[in-house]
């Protein structure tokens, strides 16, 4: 059976260069980076390039300034801990919003149990912030702003530079998930004013299990994992110099492509959209029609839920997903569609495509094809359907 992949937002491949920057590090130069013996130096120049890499795509100053993870969801751990307890006497307040992944939102309510006061601002119907809103937010105890680039659902981005400055000019600390943009668009963490920026591997088509923080040069944050100092003490343990490699190999990869892939995606993205809305009745489209990510297509569609819809998909050979499959797993409304204002059953009636290199033209045409009758067999089945709809 044809297998058409639109669930890149979820899981990625490797990319086959990837692959074999990472192989030699697994059979042939697999020394410990710390040991002073040429087969650690060997590691640990090879982290040192990856390191370079990482930092070149998202205009970092420093190179010193990136510091390997496990993850996205460590990452922005590291990024909100750290700066929440390394500044505790000079305030308790955190400004985020309300449609953030959950690994800050689950960080932030951590932190309330010691002591913090976080703000989950709302954002619009499209999923925006709105900028003077926050800026009234912010106080004298404000320490730290955390908003994602671009949502790994709706696919709406924020106007990040603006935040930036505001953050900047409010003495506050402003850190950036980038796990759904970098790689995909362009970020510049000089010129929009971003302290803090947590980077996934295997959203950029590198190897799962290892990702990113870059903290600017003049913040300091509290260690959460403690061992032998590595990664300038900020990130203990051992370092995953094979992982570490293949992210670099990937970073380098989306410097040099993603203006391309991006250009390639984008109209793909709006004909599935424009043409799926077109033959669809009771069908909508989430999250910004225009400042969005050029792989990301969220829709919903009245009277029916998302997870008939998936297994319908793939029973005829297309992966899609209902929302972050972090959160997959739990039968309650994604919160962030919640909070984009819609109701839980407009919220479990929707369905995300998103797409990636291996995507085309002609797999939407396949998906634009079979999608309209497979909505209207499961409204048929529907005691929500109205009559006039079947």
């Amino acid at each position: 059976m044809r297998r058409i992949y639109m669930d890149y937002a979820a899981g990625m491949p490797v990319d086959p260069r990837v692959f074999d920057a990472m192989r030699p590090h697994f059979l042939e130069s697999f020394g410990n980076p710390s040991s002073p013996h040429t087969m650690g130096l060997e590691a640990r120049t090879a982290d040192d390039e990856a390191r370079r890499r990482v930092a070149q795509l998202i205009g970092a100053e420093r190179n010193e300034e990136i510091i390997f993870t496990s993850g996205a969801t460590e990452g922005n751990n590291m990024a909100l801990k750290g700066v929440a307890n390394i500044n505790r006497s000079k305030g308790n307040h955190i400004i985020t919003t309300t449609i953030e992944h959950m690994s800050v939102i689950n960080t932030c309510k951590h932190l309330t149990k010691s002591g913090f006061n976080v703000n989950y601002l709302p954002v619009d119907k499209y999923g925006l912030i709105d900028v003077d809103a926050l800026s009234k937010a912010i106080t004298d105890k404000t320490i730290l702003i955390s908003v994602a680039y671009a949502n790994s659902e709706i696919g709406t981005v924020q106007p990040i530079r603006e935040i930036g400055a505001t953050a900047r000019e409010r003495g506050a600390y402003f850190h950036v998930d980038g796990t759904a943009a970098v790689g995909k668009i362009p970020i510049d963490v000089r010129k929009e004013n971003i302290d803090l920026l947590t980077i996934s591997s295997n959203d950029m088509y590198g190897p799962k299990g290892v990702g990113a923080l870059y903290i600017r040069d003049h913040v300091r944050i509290e260690p959460i994992i403690h061992g032998g100092g590595q990664e300038r003490g900020l990130r203990s343990g051992t370092e995953n110099t094979p992982g570490i490699v293949g992210m670099g190999k990937a970073a380098e990869i989306a410097k040099q492509e993603m203006e391309w892939e991006g250009k390639r995606l984008t109209p793909i993205r709006d004909k599935l959209i424009s043409n799926v809305l077109d033959r669809i009745p009771y069908s909508y489209l989430n999250g910004h029609p225009v400042k969005r990510l050029p792989n990301n297509a969220n829709m919903r569609f009245s009277f029916i839920e998302g997870e008939s819809l998936i297994l319908s998909l793939d029973m005829i050979g297309v992966s899609a997903s209902t929302g972050s499959a972090c959160t997959s797993k739990t039968l309650e409304p994604s919160h962030v569609l919640t909070g984009i204002g819609l109701a839980h059953e407009e919220a479990h009636g929707s369905l995300l495509f998103t797409l990636g290199r291996s995507n085309t033209a002609e797999d939407v045409d396949y998906v634009v094809e079979e999608l309209p009758g497979i909505v209207k067999r499961l409204r048929a089945m529907s005691p929500l359907t109205p009559k006039e709809v079947l």
